[in-house]
């Protein structure tokens, strides 16, 4: 059986994976083979290509923020191709050439892997394992009356993969060796780090190699091509030098979006701004409201519109519509003008000026707080700095996925080490004379893509380019593609302060806005949240700040990653979440699994399990003000305002 052919690609055209010959083995090794080739072709023009789109748009930069997987030597030492390696992990060649096949350290700086030790029996245990499962699969291949193979992976699920056998074994033997290497990585003894890192580099590479990835070997794909008679090639091409035009893999329609229209459109008004925030009133859209005002401090790194998407999935709306007056900081996309900024800055200028302006303009000595990711992290540290100044504006706190400990950073530990900060404060950080720049919010965006990269950068590779389509609107999409630009100094000093030397857990080993941060003076009520499957924020690191608090502390589990277990409307009813009833810190268990095993799994959303706690520090209700603003603090413009709407 032939793969069909199409003129318009010469990989394409050269693909026969169905060719018999003699040796049974070979057609599986041509596959391979043909599939290596297919990777090359691949690199080589996209490569080609974003070079001539940075010379034609230098702020654009190419939507892949890692270097191409680097496969080992065509030809090891031996002799033997590297096809063949490949169709072996556990080969000779392989091991010595191991770290030749993770990321360049170009685009990971700082990422220095060692050569890969595996305990001998562990991994002969895994060669015998290979060997079996690779001697079935040829069995099942060259056998007389072919047995499709069980293709348990979604990039494959589709009848195009099962109906031709050229595609159906070519598959199969992909993922096989992709789950060894793998198994292989998960085997290799050495630091928590470079184990890390080792898996993490795996894990890109065996995503990029996929065949799916390549016309050449995606069925699907081809089947596009002759049924739109090349116009699926023609637009995918059209989608690409977009996307290398704008720097970035596009994962939603954004042209069905506009923010303040059909995002981040809740009632209110810019009542403050300077140069790092606006501050956001939201009308109050109750009878009665509770005296003291909300203030959310979202992340900085992102816009804050994740907390009020549309009307049926905004947290701003379901917070107001429960009583509370709300407030909330929009911070400003650095330019050129705040590239100087560090992190007092971002403090004094951030969340200290907006809970002084929520205080002012509502009356009250005390306000609520709730800071999200890194808004919480910023949150505390500002709580922390009016602690010791003898202040306490809060009468309660809400961290939702923070990290005060950074012990265990999650995944993103993968990137952060001592090279990588020092060239963060060299290149963009103004230290030793060099001029301060911008830490850009396509980097992040980028790189949280590809902590999934089998769901937000391939996934769209092979509908985007291979198939010619336009990603369907999504609207927590389309806020993930509307990155934020941070200034240098403040990056880099959060860096190197939390995820590399953790200083923010340790009473007094900071000092911020002049004064020493000690997180066990917020002698606060705290709700604090995490994400069960969080890849950015592990739930244990979000558990951890248990320790460091001392007022009483209530913690909630959600079901789901670090966005959508947030963003989790109750009228979704959807997932889970998790509760313990304590009603102080001090019935907190320790250790996180330990509050897991005896907490309580409840069905639906937490958000109103928060709103209960909220309400008893929300003060008396009262009926709200027939205007925003205040004399002072006059309306400047409505919501969402300026600040938000500057893309990069």
């Amino acid at each position: 059986m032939t793969a069909p052919k199409n003129s318009s690609t010469s990989s394409q055209a050269d693909f026969n994976p169905g060719r018999q010959t003699a040796d049974a083995s070979q057609p599986i090794q041509q596959m391979f083979q043909q599939w290596l080739d297919a990777w090359g072709r691949f690199a080589e023009p996209l490569r080609a290509a974003a070079g001539q789109a940075a010379q034609a748009n230098p702020a654009a930069s190419f939507p892949f923020p890692f270097a191409m997987p680097k496969l080992p030597e065509w030809s090891a030492a031996g002799g033997a191709p590297f096809a063949a390696q490949f169709g072996n992990p556990f080969s000779g060649q392989f091991g010595s050439q191991f770290g030749a096949a993770f990321p360049g350290g170009a685009a990971l700086p700082g990422m220095s892997l060692p050569v890969a030790s595996v305990p001998p029996a562990r991994l002969q245990q895994l060669q015998a394992d290979y060997a079996r499962e690779s001697a079935e699969l040829f069995r099942k291949a060259t056998a007389s009356q072919l047995e499709a193979p069980e293709l348990k992976d979604r990039r494959f699920s589709a009848e195009a993969w099962k109906a031709s056998p050229a595609h159906a074994f070519t598959a199969a033997w992909y993922l096989l060796n992709a789950r060894y290497l793998q198994a292989l990585a998960e085997a290799v003894e050495t630091d928590a780090k470079t184990h890390e890192r080792i898996l993490f580099a795996v894990q890109q590479w065996t995503a990029a190699l996929s065949p799916s990835n390549f016309l050449a070997l995606n069925p699907e794909a081809q089947k596009s091509v002759l049924d739109t008679q090349g116009e699926s090639l023609r637009q995918g091409m059209m989608n690409l030098l977009g996307d290398l035009q704008r720097g970035k893999i596009s994962q939603t329609d954004e042209s069905q979006f506009v923010v303040g229209k059909n995002l981040a459109n809740t009632p209110g008004a810019v009542v403050f701004e300077n140069d790092l925030i606006q501050l956001i009133q939201y009308q109050p859209v109750t009878a009665t409201v509770y005296e003291r005002p909300l203030l959310i401090v979202p992340p900085c790194i992102n816009k804050f519109y994740i907390l009020d998407l549309q009307p049926e999935n905004s947290l701003v709306a379901h917070a107001l519509a429960s009583g509370h007056q709300v407030y909330l900081v929009s911070w400003r996309n650095a330019d050129a003008s705040i590239a100087a900024k560090g992190w007092d800055d971002y403090m004094n200028e951030g969340v200290l000026a907006a809970i002084d302006t929520v205080q002012q303009i509502s009356g009250r000595e005390q306000i609520n707080a709730l800071g999200f990711c890194v808004g919480g992290t910023m949150l505390a540290t500002a709580l922390a700095v009016l602690a010791a100044r003898g202040e306490h504006p809060v009468a309660s706190m809400t961290l939702l996925t923070a990290m005060l400990d950074f012990t265990d950073t999650g995944v993103l530990d993968v990137f952060v080490d001592e090279a990588h900060v020092q060239m963060r404060e060299q290149s963009i950080g103004g230290k030793h004379g060099t001029a301060p720049g911008l830490m850009h919010g396509v980097e992040f965006a980028n790189t949280f893509s590809f902590l999934r990269p089998n769901d937000l950068v391939w996934n769209y590779v092979v509908d985007n380019y291979l198939k010619g389509r336009t990603p369907a609107p999504f609207d927590l999409l389309y806020w993930n593609s509307d990155s934020t630009n941070l200034p240098g100094p403040m990056y880099a000093w959060y860096l190197r302060h939390t995820y590399l030397e953790n200083k923010l857990r340790e009473p007094g080993a900071l000092t911020v806005c002049g004064e020493p941060v000690d997180l066990t003076r917020i002698d606060v009520p705290t709700f604090i949240y995490g994400s069960r499957e969080d890849h950015i924020v592990p739930w244990q690191t979000a558990y951890a700040s248990t320790s460091l608090l001392t007022g009483p502390l209530r913690f909630v589990l959600g079901a789901s990653g670090h966005i959508a277990g947030v963003i989790n409307p109750p009228a979704k009813n959807k997932r889970s979440y998790w509760s313990f009833d304590a009603p102080d810190a001090k019935e907190l268990p320790e250790r996180a699994q330990d509050w897991f095993d005896a907490a309580t799994e409840h069905p639906g959303s937490w958000w109103p399990e928060w709103i209960d706690w909220l309400d008893q520090y929300g003060g008396r209700k009262t009926k709200p003000r027939t205007s925003l603003g205040s004399a002072q603090f006059p309306v400047i413009e409505p919501a969402p305002g300026r600040y938000v709407l500057v893309r990069n």
